[in-house]
Formats: C-alpha cells, structure tokens, sequence
C-alpha cells in the first residue's frame, strides 16, 4: 500500500479470553500491519493476548462502563440470556458507529453481533466493509439450540433470539464480504440462503508456542484413560451427549476433566443431572494444563465455525474426537490424528471412545500427527492469504 490506511474494527467480547476473544485477537494482528492505521472498538482492551507474535500498537476506543457492564444495568433479565446479549450488542453497535463516523475511515471490519449500526453507515458511505462470522448461520445457531432446550424440557431463552436472527441477517445482506474459518461455516451460510455473497475462508492462528505438548516423561498411560473438554458448557457445545457417553464406562476406565462453566439455568440443570454418578473434575480456567494432563481430548459440539479449543489440543499432541457439526472435523484425519463422530449421539460418541482406549498404547503417536497438522494449518503463515484478501478488496471504490 503506498500511503496509511485508516481501517475501524468492531468487536462485542474481551480479546484474548475464550475462543471469540482469540479470534478478536487473530482479526487484530491480521489487520494491524505496517501502512495500517488500525482503531479497535469495543468493550475493553486485551485482557490476555493469545498469540504468539506480541500485540500490535493500535488505537484502543474503549466502550463506555454502561455499556460494557450490561449485567450488572440489565439484572431483570438475568433469566433471558438472549435478550441480554441482543441488548449489549446493540448498545455496543451504536456507540461504535458513532465513534467511527467521526474518524471516517477507510474501511470497516465488524464482527457479527456487533457490526449492524457500522455496516448501515458505510452503506450509505459507499465504504468497504467485511463481517467475520465465527459461527454457521444464525439461524442454525438458534435451531440448534431450540431443539436441544425442547429436549431437556426446557423453553429457550438463551442466545440467539430471534430479534437476534433479524440482526445478524441484515448484517449479512450489508457487508460486502464475509469471512469465516471453515468450510463448515461457509456451507452453513450458503445453505440458509446466502448465495449471493462472496464467502471467504481463512484458518485461524493459534500460539503454537504456548500449546504444545508436555514431557514424555510426565504422560503416563497408567490408570484410567484421562480425557478433556474444554469450552463453555452450553447446550450448543454437546457436553450432555459427552456425560451419557462416560457413563458407558467404569470409574476405573476413564476420567473426565471439563474447563468450562455453565451460562444458564437450563444447561447448569442439565449438567447436574447428567453428571450424577460420574467422577469429574470441572471448573472454569486456563485449559493448559488440562490439555497436557489428558491423552485424548472430546470436542462434541453440536454446532461449532472455529475450532480453537480442538486446535490447542491438537497442538498438545492430543488426539481428538469431534463431531461433523462444525469446523474441528476438517482438522482431523480419522483413524489417525482422531475420529469423527455423528453429533447428539451419545452411543456413536461411546464407540469413538472405546476405540480410542484399545488403542491406547498408539494414542501418543496419533497426537504427533496431530501436532504436525495443526502446525500446518494454525500457525503465523495462515495470516498471509487472509492479508492478502483484506487489503486487495479494501481499495476504495
């Protein structure tokens, strides 16, 4: 680029914590490359950074506290967990458009949830602008999630509802592109109506350096087989399915630890119930030692565009078992660096285990393969092409 471009990035979660928070991160160090003058919008700064390479110098706008802490403005809603996500995007979407037409930028970088009140503005501006879409379609998302609450005689309350939906659509009608991290989600997009719209794929980075695989000294195979889920215990992540399928086990067989914690009354209820019985250490936290305590880890999402915690597993030397229902599948090689298994099938997800545990004595050398694939798919390199497509298709029309 022979002069400084001006490029407004829209965001809605703390960068750096969980897996949309290091996909705000990997978006940031994609963009934040000499000749651009990056300005991030959102609730916060980096409360972790996750990658590799250190964080970028950008200009931070940090949204206001009544908007950043809408728990604590919004507790009568506390029970419709959607409604108070739809309330906090949109009181972040409109101070953010705001902002950002002041600054008249060259560009506009939203992420879905968020990007509505930006996306109108530079449509009416004629500016260029891309939408990241960490999931399938919004609407998978919420069929998703329905029929899992409708399962466990539950209403669902959760996120998202369907003034949700009616958002994030009209996000995908403005943008004019859209980026995503698997063929999963790109299929989920174009398989709820979106054909007419350019949908790019682009891996994400993880920090290889941080997530890699213990000592072989310290992975004994001694015991119970140790196996790990990391993610939020959301109906949406499939942990129900993962909990009936330990129980086709003996306490002497397997040992389950879960790094997460539930978001909503209907999923703690379930965790409970599913969980009686099992031995399992569970609790929210760094998923690092977790991954390098295991030997095998368990992604059974139902629904799932980017595959993090699978990859920092992977990463770890782990093998994986995942559902075809997101974007982890693409990462592994069945039979060798994994298995992938149908989604909400707890006795397809029991057989994926016991295959893992009689073949126990080979699960190492299915994580060295693992390892390897992550590192050719996940590390800085996966930036380049992404660069490439960001700032070809960002030239003013």
């Amino acid at each position: 680029m022979a002069s400084t471009r001006r490029v407004a990035l829209v965001y809605g979660a703390s960068v750096g914590l969980g897996g949309l928070g290091t996909q705000i991160a990997s978006a940031i160090q994609g963009l934040a490359i000499e000749g651009v003058e990056l300005h991030a919008f959102g609730p916060g700064r980096i409360a972790r950074w996750p990658l590799a390479n250190p964080a970028p110098n950008i200009y931070w706008h940090q949204a206001p506290p009544g908007i950043a802490r809408w728990r604590a403005e919004f507790t009568w809603l506390r029970w419709w967990t959607g409604q108070l996500v739809l309330e906090n995007s949109r009181r972040i979407g409109r101070w953010a458009a705001g902002e950002i037409q002041q600054l008249a930028p060259d560009c506009c970088y939203v992420f879905t949830h968020v990007g509505l009140e930006t996306l109108r503005w530079a449509r009416s501006a004629r500016m260029p602008t891309v939408l990241e879409s960490p999931n399938g379609h919004i609407r998978n998302f919420r069929r998703v999630n329905e029929a899992e609450a409708r399962s466990c005689g539950a209403r669902f309350r959760g996120h998202p509802n369907r003034a949700m939906v009616e958002r994030v659509e009209e996000e995908y009608r403005l943008a004019d592109r859209i980026r995503v991290s698997s063929q999963w989600s790109r299929r989920s997009l174009i398989s709820d109506g979106l054909i007419d719209k350019e949908i790019a794929v682009f891996e994400q980075p993880i920090n290889l350096e941080r997530y890699r695989a213990a000592d072989a000294a310290s992975s004994s195979s001694d015991g119970p087989m140790r196996v790990c889920f990391v993610g939020s215990l959301d109906l949406r992540k499939g942990f129900v399915y993962l909990l009936r399928a330990a129980k086709h086990f003996e306490a002497d067989d397997l040992a389950l630890q879960i790094v997460g914690a539930t978001g909503d009354r209907t999923s703690r209820r379930m965790f409970e119930r599913e969980s009686i019985g099992l031995a399992i250490r569970c609790a929210p936290g760094d998923p690092l030692p977790a991954y390098r305590q295991s030997e095998l880890f368990v992604l059974p999402s139902l629904e799932d565009g980017s595959p993090f915690a699978a990859a920092e597993a992977m990463a770890c030397g782990l093998p994986a078992i995942v559902t075809e229902c997101g974007g982890a599948a693409e990462w592994v090689r069945p039979g060798e660096s994994g298995w992938v298994v149908k989604g909400g099938d707890s006795a397809e997800l029991a057989a994926a285990l016991r295959r893992a545990r009689e073949r126990r004595g080979e699960l190492r050398a299915m994580g060295k393969i693992a390892r390897q694939d992550t590192e050719r798919r996940a590390g800085p390199h996966c930036q380049a092409p992404f660069r490439e497509w960001i700032f070809h298709g960002f030239e003013a029309p």
